[in-house]
């Protein structure tokens, strides 16, 4: 029975969440809306067809995991470093007002104090989930934006590992051997200990299992050893430094990351962590209680207004503040006014120790989710108000002061290479070792993207950019830089689905000038459907230096051997197209 309760769970929650997703971004809304809504209608507070909700939130968990190792797959330590100086004070100050407002608001609803204490800590993290989405959805994740929420939200959950701890200490009615700051320290023991392995093995062992892994030439077993490293150091985190498994994941993403296999891993290895991901929200969805907006909107009003008016607002001056740009701080306050995943586990605890009752667990969830609602079209206002900002000089001037340091605190990537100076490579064999050589005499910066580590790893020792990666995946072509590009050159003859690379080429960059290569002349039409501009295959070339021998023992002309070699090429390539 349970095996039958997973798979309705997963086939009821998927298919309602695609409908309604679909139904939501026709509308213009962000699909996260519709998956809300199908967790709500599959849920057991709706009529009809009811999922097994502790089997979503178990399946939901595993895409939080994956979804917090992709987001530390593309981090790098020194990119949290840099940001610091403001997501440290910046997170405890938005914690800090969150609980004193959640703790006021409780009591005037006539709440203890040790329950608005809890109510206000539970508002007071936001969703991890929710938004590396928005940001994703945005191209915001990768910016110094992006990087700046992502370091918050790392602070907000190394706050909630403590919250968890010592909760049972402060409102359990415990007291575990040392008090409360021997309960403090071991904490701060934990988190250490965490990061000291995450070092070592980072270092060490990670990159060697994957040399030894990905030397087997099966996709599969690398697969399956990047899964392993996500949930296993996931799961020991929690068990052994008593961590929340999404950090963990985080911190397992940063493991890897530091490899050379950081590109193949986001792009092989987790193409489920979307649909797990959409399950959260469907898990999320199935939670809410529709009854409780008609019969308590008071409480949940003013809970709103804490998220969603008090955080952000905390987050813009904190940011501003810190003297970066105003797009910036309205970005990063707007992407923090939500509640999510971990605000439903201290809501679980409180509960569970007796300080916070049911209908103030309710009241969470419902917030969560109309804010969860909110949040993306909320989002899609940034541009316009600092479009609107920019347009008045006298606003801007106040709001973006002449001298502001870069949002990443560190010197802006250069992009002083012009787009004509930027070609990308698929393939470093003969053919692509000619033209990446050509490429950097004629003063043109060359990305090669080759699945041969040790090629990758000579490259870069030359001072060539190489991405060791799958080309047919579009993640692998954006690591590339493929959208500042100006030529998509394709090497290798016979490349499985490389029009679906050109597809995807064009959808990341639709002005990208594409020299593709085909084995025989029947690979023409569907290169140049997909979007090729100039295709070669080895069969025309091969066929036209028989042309030119030819002529030349026959004694024609160059014009002669020129106009023939035309007609040749028109007949071979124009008929196969």
């Amino acid at each position: 029975m349970h095996n039958i309760d997973l798979i309705l769970t997963l086939t009821g929650g998927l298919s309602a969440a695609l409908l309604l997703g679909y139904v939501t971004q026709r509308l213009g809304l962000s699909p996260i809306v519709g998956y809300l809504l199908a967790g709500t209608l599959v849920g057991p507070h709706t009529p009809g067809f009811v999922a097994n909700s502790d089997i979503a939130q178990q399946l939901a968990e595993v895409g939080v995991i994956l979804l917090m190792f992709g987001v530390g797959l593309q981090l790098h330590v020194h990119e949290l470093l840099a940001v610091r100086r403001v997501a440290i004070p910046g997170a405890i100050a938005q914690s800090l007002t969150a609980t004193a407002l959640g703790a006021w608001i409780g009591h005037a609803f006539g709440w203890s104090w040790s329950a608005g204490i809890v109510f206000g800590m539970a508002l007071s993290v936001a969703s991890t989930v929710v938004l590396i989405r928005i940001l994703a959805d945005n191209r915001d994740l990768h910016t110094p934006t992006g990087h700046i929420a992502v370091g918050w939200l790392v602070v907000e959950d190394l706050f909630t590992v403590i919250a968890l701890v010592l909760m049972p200490v402060l409102f359990g009615g415990g007291e575990p051997r040392g008090g409360l700051a021997g309960a403090l320290a071991l904490t701060v023991l934990k988190v250490g200990g965490l990061v000291a392995f995450t070092i070592v093995v980072g270092s060490r062992v990670t990159p060697r299992l994957l040399d030894h892994v990905a030397a087997t030439g099966s996709r599969e077993l690398f697969t399956l050893t990047v899964l392993v490293l996500a949930l296993g150091i996931a799961v020991g985190s929690m068990k052994v430094f008593g961590v929340s498994m999404a950090l963990g994941a985080f911190m397992a993403g940063l493991v890897v990351g530091r490899s050379d296999y950081s590109v193949r891993a986001a792009t092989e290895a987790l193409p489920m962590r979307d649909a797990f991901a959409v399950l959260f929200f469907v898990s999320v969805g199935m939670l809410l209680e529709p009854r409780l907006l008609i019969s308590s909107p008071a409480i949940i009003a003013g809970t709103l207004a804490i998220v969603m008016i008090g955080k952000p607002l905390v987050a813009l001056v904190i940011v501003r503040a810190l003297r970066y740009p105003f797009h910036v701080a309205l970005s990063i306050a707007i992407a923090l006014a939500q509640v999510g995943e971990f605000s439903f586990i201290l809501a679980e605890i409180g509960r569970q120790l007796g300080v916070l009752s049911t209908d103030a667990s309710n009241t969470i969830v419902a917030a969560a989710i109309v804010s969860i609602v909110v949040n993306p079209l909320l989002y899609r206002t940034v541009k316009p108000i600092d479009g609107w900002v920019r347009r008045h000089p006298s606003v801007n001037a106040w709001l973006n002061p002449p001298r502001v340091i870069d949002a990443a605190g560190v010197p802006a990537p250069s992009d002083a290479v012009d787009r004509d100076s930027r070609a990308v490579v698929i393939g470093y064999g003969p053919t692509g070792k000619t033209v990446t050589r050509l490429l950097v005499e004629n003063e043109v910066q060359p990305t090669v993207i080759e699945m041969n580590l040790e090629t990758v790893r000579s490259l870069r020792q030359d001072g060539i950019a190489a991405v060791y990666g799958d080309a047919m995946l579009r993640d692998t072509l954006d690591s590339a830089g493929i959208a500042r590009a100006n030529t998509l050159i394709l090497t290798s003859a016979g490349m499985e689905q490389g029009h679906e690379v050109i597809r995807s080429a064009r959808a990341l960059n639709p002005a990208v000038r594409v020299l593709a290569r085909g084995s025989y002349l029947r690979d023409v039409p569907p290169l140049r459907a997909a979007g090729a501009d100039v295709v070669f295959t080895g069969e025309g070339e091969v066929a036209l230096a028989f042309v030119e021998v030819v002529l030349r023992q026959l004694r024609a002309t160059p014009e002669q051997i020129d106009r023939e070699r035309a007609r040749v090429r028109g007949d071979l390539f124009d008929g196969a197209g």
